[in-house]
């Protein structure tokens, strides 16, 4: 297996943090409780709102991935950034790139709803304030969603 690879940097702008995980169920889980021990350092706890919704939708975002973005040989990757600047963040952005760019996500429609999976996305649409895909050559793409931190949830 290959060890997670750590790209975090502090900006004048953001304090940000990414991670390289592979496509497999074990890659998904430590995405999650990798960017859990993020948060944590940067002084959200596992009771705040900001916290739980970022930890699901990294979860979320790392087991579609690891089962829809998978390409043999290939990781994915988590990037976290608390923006604009340190101290007085506005949101939360978090990314999640694979490598099937030809594979986006959708929203599944209402007819599917009653089946065992397929929600995740519902999820993260629920918990985000803004959510989109962008290409990531030469091949690939980058689902990010950004959280707006209110008062109570600033740093």
């Amino acid at each position: 297996m290959k060890s997670e690879i750590t790209l975090a940097q502090q900006t004048d702008t953001a304090l940000c943090a990414g991670w390289q995980f592979p496509s497999t169920r074990r890659g998904a889980r430590r995405a999650r409780q990798t960017a859990a021990r993020q948060l944590i350092c940067w002084g959200w706890t596992p009771e705040d709102e900001v916290f739980q919704s970022a930890e699901l939708i990294v979860a979320e975002l790392a087991a579609n991935a690891m089962t829809h973005g998978h390409v043999p040989g290939r990781d994915f990757q988590v990037r976290l950034r608390l923006g604009p600047c340190p101290g007085l963040a506005t949101l939360l952005r978090i990314e999640v790139s694979d490598s099937r760019g030809e594979r986006l996500p959708q929203l599944p429609e209402e007819s599917t709803l009653g089946v065992e999976s397929g929600r995740g996305l519902l999820l993260v649409d629920a918990l985000a304030d803004r959510w989109g895909t962008v290409a990531r050559p030469p091949s690939g793409k980058t689902l990010w969603c950004e959280l707006d931190l209110t008062g109570s949830q600033q740093m």
